[in-house]
C-alpha cells in the first residue's frame, strides 16, 4: 500500500485548506485512514481518523469543530478539510492507513498504523 499526500500550502489565519491522500495498492476499503501532524521540534500527533466505511470517526480535541475527514472509496482517496486555521496548526501533515481493528482509544497512537505517506506542509501565517 502506498499513500501520497498533497494539498498543503501557506494560508492565513482563519483560512481553509483541503488535504488529499491518494492510496494505491490493495483494496482501499480494507483500511481505516487517518491524519497525523508533526510540528518542528514536536512529536507526531493524531489529528483525525475514519473507519473503513466511515462508520466511526475520531478527532483530536484541538481540531474538533474545525476539521473534517472524509473518504471516497471509489477514488481511493481520503480528505482532510481544515477550516478556521490557526498558527498552531502549522505542521507537516501525514496520512496513514491501518488494517487492524478500530479501537477508539488506540487509533490515536501513531505506532498502530501500518502504512504512511510522505508529509505535506501546512503553514498558517498570522
Amino acid at each position: 500500500v502506498q499513500l501520497q499526500a498533497s494539498g498543503g500550502g501557506l494560508v492565513q489565519v482563519g483560512g481553509s485548506l483541503r488535504l488529499s491522500c491518494a492510496v494505491s495498492g490493495r483494496s482501499f476499503n480494507d483500511y481505516h485512514v487517518g491524519w497525523f501532524r508533526q510540528a518542528p521540534g514536536k512529536e507526531r500527533e493524531f489529528v483525525a481518523a475514519a473507519s473503513r466505511r466511515m462508520t466511526y470517526t475520531n478527532f483530536a480535541d484541538s481540531v474538533k469543530g474545525r476539521f473534517t475527514i472524509s473518504r471516497d472509496n471509489a477514488k481511493k482517496t481520503v480528505y482532510l478539510q481544515m477550516n478556521s486555521l490557526k498558527p498552531e496548526d502549522t505542521a507537516l501533515y501525514f496520512c496513514a492507513a491501518d488494517s487492524g481493528s478500530w479501537i477508539t482509544g488506540i487509533i490515536t497512537r501513531a505506532n498502530v498504523w501500518d502504512f504512511w505517506g510522505q508529509g505535506t506542509l501546512v503553514t498558517v501565517s498570522s
